[in-house]
């Protein structure tokens, strides 16, 4: 007699591969089965006991060996919510993280005057200039990136979320803004040195997005070296980087020039956000 199957069933199965690899097994495996059903969350717990076929259990247990193998949850489900937005991200963008929030949460701190001139240099996906324009309706914010994939998927976001105060453009950092300065700038650049072991739990995201190479720093210098040329007087220049480098961040921004410097913790007490304002 064959035994029917439940959704039950399946993220029973699917807890348990998880379970050996993740902290939080039972939540991928939901996120995954929802997915793979087409059906709200909600509903794994409100109807546990509807019948399921070994098809529907095979694709699901697909999904499964892809987030046991270590690839993002994003990638595999399309999309990440960020601040409060959901963006699309694909294998071409890094996938935006929570600690990245308190990027969005300084740049609308330092933004400054209500029709700001705001750049998101490295946008990926768009999360941050997204954010940014998301809680800023008068800004006029410009995301720039080097990578044409990368600006589809950030031009797709902005599309759906019908935020028409971002533009587009793809520039090498501030190659293509010759002549342009603004209020605020924003960077979330490659920061792991690429000689770091922590690179290898990151092998499915793109690499040149997250290290610049042996020194970790590389790209937060050249960002800082040149805002200047890009800042109006009293903009602020803010940067993402990694937890160990916001004193060697604030050197480099007290070397170029830049007052008021200081630092911010993310959710974790780490120093992920350094900041400074050109005279």
């Amino acid at each position: 007699m064959t035994v029917q199957l439940t959704t039950s069933d399946l993220l029973a199965r699917g807890t348990a591969a998880l379970a050996p690899v993740l902290e939080w097994p039972s939540l991928d495996a939901g996120i995954l089965l929802a997915f793979s059903l087409g059906i709200a969350r909600v509903r794994l717990k409100s109807h546990p006991e509807e019948p399921r076929s070994a098809a529907e259990l095979q694709r699901y247990l697909a999904l499964i060996a892809r987030r046991a193998q270590g690839e993002p949850l994003a990638y595999i489900t399309g999309v990440r919510e960020f601040w409060t937005l959901e963006l699309r991200v694909t294998r071409d963008v890094l996938v935006p993280r929570p600690e990245s929030e308190l990027l969005v949460e300084r740049g609308i701190a330092l933004g400054g005057p209500a029709h700001a001139q705001v750049l998101d240099l490295g946008t990926g996906s768009g999360a941050i200039a997204l954010a940014l324009a998301c809680e800023r309706p008068a800004w006029e914010v410009v995301a720039v990136d080097d990578s044409p994939a990368a600006l589809a998927v950030a031009r797709d976001n902005g599309r759906r979320l019908g935020l028409a105060n971002v533009t587009f453009t793809a520039s090498d950092w501030f190659a293509a803004l010759r002549g342009r300065r603004f209020d605020l700038v924003v960077a979330n650049p490659p920061y792991i040195d690429a000689r770091d072991p922590a690179l290898s739990d990151l092998g499915h995201e793109p690499r040149r997005a997250l290290t610049p190479g042996e020194d970790g720093l590389a790209d937060l210098r050249t960002i800082i070296g040149a805002a200047p040329g890009h800042l109006l007087p009293g903009g602020w220049l803010a940067l993402e980087h990694g937890s160990t480098q916001a004193a060697a961040v604030a050197h480099e921004l007290v070397a170029r020039g830049f007052g008021s410097v200081r630092s911010h913790r993310d959710l974790t007490g780490h120093e992920r956000v350094t900041e400074g304002q050109w005279p």
